[in-house]
């Protein structure tokens, strides 16, 4: 039996850290399907070397691109997936984890009857990614999406007794954004960016919460729904052609190839007028950099190299 200590009891969230209790097992739960989750919770224990203090993790099949495509492939082997759908509470009673890392609204939902409060009940610890605490009732952490990656890294160091490699690791991703902001154009004004990921009738994008709203800043570039109040979230076509966007960033997993989206965009009368559209200017983001976790700075990275290359 693997004893993990120094882990939340009871609920954390946000930069909040309660006291520490002896914790056996840790299961990670995700997101099903597109939005903010999934490989978050994964990677980000991965990244501090926790691997071996997992006992599993529930991921969909449609991450599975951004699993064969991750640097942490080997740890994804190593423990066990316990579903590719939704996490449920059965899941968390029959694998015996005695605490689960989600997202609100994602992997935590009232409706699904799986809360931190309810799990609570029955002795399991939660942590709740802080950048999906934008919409926690009164208890709400408003924290950019960045800021709210390096306070996981962090509370999860200090959780799991391996605050060391927290800090370098969050040093090294700040000192990678601060290098790539050496590189924006001096003059002019930031591209303005469209992340689409989904939707034909009302496309999925990322409001000012979501991880590709700083990834895109940091690429040197703005989001055109920065100021839209949401995570991920649906939106009309009309603001995306009013927002006449220069890049369109394709979110890409296995739900249809990046391809076919790129595709069906330029099919659409509505959107010939958009810069991104007529300049041919798409960029391919994977949903393991696009979703909060350790690759955001690589996406940034080479988004912001896109950018260059294209004179923004």
């Amino acid at each position: 039996m693997t004893l993990v200590v120094s882990v939340l009891a009871g609920i954390a969230l946000g930069p909040t850290v309660v006291p520490p209790a002896e914790v056996v097992h840790f299961l990670w739960a995700a997101l099903t399907g597109g939005g903010i989750g999934d490989v978050s919770g994964a990677e980000k224990m991965f990244s501090l070397g926790l691997a071996g203090r997992m006992r599993g993790y529930v991921m969909n099949k449609l991450g599975d691109p951004a699993i064969k495509g991750s640097p942490w492939r080997g740890d994804y082997t190593g423990v066990e997936r316990l579903g590719t759908e939704r996490i449920t509470r059965e899941i968390v009673v029959d694998a015996k984890a005695d605490w689960v890392l989600a997202g609100w609204n994602s992997g935590f939902s009232e409706e699904r009857g799986i809360t931190p409060a309810l799990l609570e009940k029955v002795g399991v610890a939660s942590y709740l990614h802080t950048e999906t605490c934008w919409d926690y009732g009164d208890k709400s952490v408003d924290a950019k999406p960045l800021d709210a990656l390096y306070t996981d890294l962090e509370n999860l160091g200090r959780i799991f007794g391996v605050e060391k490699r927290a800090d370098e690791l969050v040093t090294d991703l700040k000192d990678r954004v601060a290098a790539l902001k050496k590189t924006w154009p001096e003059k002019g004004d930031p591209a303005k960016v469209f992340v689409y990921d989904s939707g034909t009738d009302q496309p999925f994008t990322a409001g000012r919460h979501a991880a590709p709203n700083d990834i895109v800043t940091a690429a040197g570039a703005t989001n055109v729904f920065d100021g839209l109040n949401k995570g991920w979230t649906t939106v009309g076509w009309e603001p995306v052609i009013e927002a006449k966007p220069e890049v369109i960033v394709i979110v890409d997993y296995a739900d249809q190839p990046a391809k076919d989206k790129i595709a069906y965009l330029k099919s659409l009368k509505s959107l010939k007028s958009v810069p991104a559209v007529k300049d041919n200017r798409f960029f391919v983001m994977s949903y393991g950099d696009a979703v909060s976790g350790p690759r955001n700075v690589e996406g940034a990275e080479d988004l912001g190299r896109y950018l260059r290359s294209v004179g923004r």
